[in-house]
């Protein structure tokens, strides 16, 4: 089957459909990038992907490969079928605009929630409040002693990658997290990749 390439910069998003049953693949090109990632139902845009009903579903606070990730309706909705790191989160919300202003007096700066949200107009998505909480693909965010939750650095190295299989029709958007002030992208942004099977001809 034809192979479609979504090449995202560092910092940047995309955004990307594939059907049921199609395997899609997420890539850390150079190491160290943590990417953030939703998904809603193709069918009905009210489904996204759910940490809460992921949580629910598997009891527990990290996926691995084999796991089922659950839609906001209790549907399964993608399966993790390779995974060469093992480090990912699905706690944290995707940076936005007003963090960056507020907690870092950086206004304008990039930020995960636009850059999901830019390319997901073209798929009919009028409002960034209608993104879900992502699931953040790399991230390194580990429960510390007290309870807290940390954001450090990656341990993914270049080509490192996690699969998934699509177990109904969606609709998904990636970013490249754009963090530079604080840990969880070496400091510095960088490409990644979405391959994809193309449509049949």
């Amino acid at each position: 089957m034809a192979e479609r390439v979504l090449h995202v910069a560092g910092g940047h998003g995309g955004a990307f459909d594939v059907k049921a049953g199609d395997v899609f693949v997420l890539v850390d090109l150079e190491g160290q990038q943590a990417i953030d990632f939703v998904a809603f139902s193709a069918a009905d845009q009210g489904e996204t992907l759910s940490g809460i009903e992921t949580r629910l579903a598997l009891r527990s606070l990290y996926i691995k490969c084999g796991d089922v990730l659950m839609s906001s309706r209790g549907r399964p909705m993608l399966e993790i079928v390779e995974d060469t790191i093992g480090t990912h989160d699905y706690t944290v919300p995707a940076c936005d605009a007003s963090r960056f202003a507020v907690d870092f007096g950086c206004p304008g700066h990039r930020n995960c929630l636009d850059n999901m949200y830019e390319p997901l107009r073209a798929y009919g998505i009028r409002t960034p409040l209608a993104l879900p909480e992502p699931f953040n693909f790399f991230q390194n965010s580990p429960v510390v002693e007290d309870g807290r939750t940390a954001v450090v650095d990656p341990p993914s190295r270049p080509g490192d990658r996690i699969a998934l299989r699509a177990l109904m029709d969606v609709v998904c958007a990636v970013s490249s997290c754009p963090q530079d002030i604080i840990p969880g992208n070496g400091l510095r942004p960088t490409p990644v990749e979405v391959r994809y099977p193309a449509e049949e001809a």
